[in-house]
């Protein structure tokens, strides 16, 4: 029987963005171990990371902080959504 060769990865996270990962892994049924080797072999996969990594421009930027301060449009339905654009 041959032996499972492993490799040791470390990584410094912020100490709640670990506790919530954990927590959904979990409820996966998933370890950090072998979340982590599914993360790697995506990456070998997709040659890259397997998620799409974009900066956000002015605009949508203003959006993002607008809509965490509570500014904006809000609706009750998607007929009033489309009302207010025209639609």
């Amino acid at each position: 029987m041959g032996t499972t060769k492993t490799a040791t990865a470390r990584a410094l996270i912020d100490p709640e963005v670990k506790k919530q990962a954990e927590d959904i892994l979990n409820e996966l049924g998933l370890s950090v171990s072998g979340s982590f080797e599914l993360f790697y072999r995506q990456v070998i996969a997709q040659h890259g990371l397997p998620f799409e990594l974009r900066v956000p421009n002015k605009k949508t930027m203003k959006a993002i902080e607008n809509s965490r301060q509570g500014k904006g449009k809000r609706f009750s339905t998607t007929e009033e959504l489309y009302n207010d654009l025209g639609i």
